[in-house]
């Protein structure tokens, strides 16, 4: 019979089946096709009733805020104490304890930070973009207005970091200003000068001729008889043995040839004169210098010459400085240009 079961199932199949072709041929298939995946989609939306996921706030986070901010604070204190505390003169076990709290302040305050406001992990879930429903809104704009209160607080910590720095740099400014003054140029100059007389250590004039031959004597700018680093040495030598470097051949005169008495290794006195090599040496180091020839260096760990000072007799014959050493005294230092 034609409205059998069977029969009825088998029409309803024949014309699903018609109208398909018709679909076809009218190009309306993928419209279907492409509505029944987007319903597919709506309802499967509609139908997922789980949570949404959100970011579990840090334990404690707010403490751990206040906590740092106490030990940025302690730190501030302590540095401004050991600035203050320094300039009143300094004590230096409390110069300890200060410095001690500082630098533990700042390292204690930056584990916790750390800890407990940095993000301990990061998750990204893919997915397929869709539009955001009523609740999923909300949740949205609740974790922002925790953001903007989390970044809040951080640029406080992040202020009070730099100004508890700020304070501990300062504090170093006044031990910096221990080291000394600046040596400007005092390295480079002594108290000679052009015709200054020179003295032994009792003040008295020096003649040309106060010394016999390989005499030696400790000679002084006048007036300057405490200036250690313009402490010279005086030997006379007969002329015919000088070979003095050029343009220097009127720097001994009657024999006087006058030298830094600092040896250039270290500083120590050269007072040792040996009249049958003509050589100066020095005790600390046995270092060994050639009056005759520009006090050159011989022997020993001396690094350069005795500066030479340019002297003359005047008409009263006393022995005058034309004006200061031909280098720096005493031992090299980083800045001299010249050498070690």
């Amino acid at each position: 019979m034609s409205d059998s079961p069977r029969g009825g199932r088998g029409d309803g199949a024949r014309r699903w089946r018609r109208r398909l072709r018709l679909l076809k041929r009218t190009g309306q298939a993928a419209v279907v096709a492409g509505a029944a995946v987007g319903a597919k989609r709506a309802l499967s939306r509609k139908d997922d009733r789980r949570p949404v996921d959100r970011p579990i706030p840090l334990p404690r986070e707010r403490s751990a805020s206040r906590r740092i901010a106490l030990l940025f604070l302690l730190t501030t204190a302590a540095g401004i104490g050991l600035l203050v505390l320094y300039a009143l003169g300094g004590q230096v076990q409390l110069e300890g304890v200060l410095l001690a709290l500082a630098l533990g302040g700042i390292g204690f305050g930056l584990i916790l930070w750390g800890k407990h406001l940095f993000p301990h992990e990061i998750v990204t879930e893919e997915r397929e973009p869709h539009g955001s429903d009523v609740r999923t809104l909300e949740t949205t704009q609740e974790l922002i207005g925790e953001s903007e209160e989390a970044i809040t607080r951080r640029s406080v910590l992040t202020r009070m970091l730099l100004g508890a720095l700020g304070a501990l740099a300062v504090a170093f400014v006044f031990p910096i200003r221990s080291l000394g003054p600046s040596p400007g140029r005092t390295l480079f100059v002594t108290k000679w000068r052009k015709d200054m007389m020179l003295v032994d250590e009792n003040g008295v004039p020096i003649r040309a001729d106060t010394l016999e031959i390989n005499g030696v004597v400790t000679a002084f700018p006048q007036g300057h008889t405490d200036s250690a680093d313009s402490v010279a040495i005086v030997v006379k030598v007969p002329e015919d043995v000088l070979r003095l470097p050029a343009g220097r051949q009127g720097w001994a005169p009657q024999g006087n040839i006058c030298y830094s008495k600092l040896c250039t290794h270290a500083g120590c006195p050269v007072g040792l004169y040996l009249a049958d090599s003509h050589e100066l040496q020095c005790p600390c180091h046995q270092s060994a210098f050639d009056v005759t020839n520009g006090a050159e260096v011989v022997f020993g760990p001396a690094p350069r010459p005795l500066p030479q000072l340019d002297i003359y007799a005047d008409g009263a014959g006393y022995l005058r400085a034309r004006g200061d050493f031909t280098g720096p005294v005493g031992p090299g230092f980083w800045n001299r240009g010249d050498g070690p």
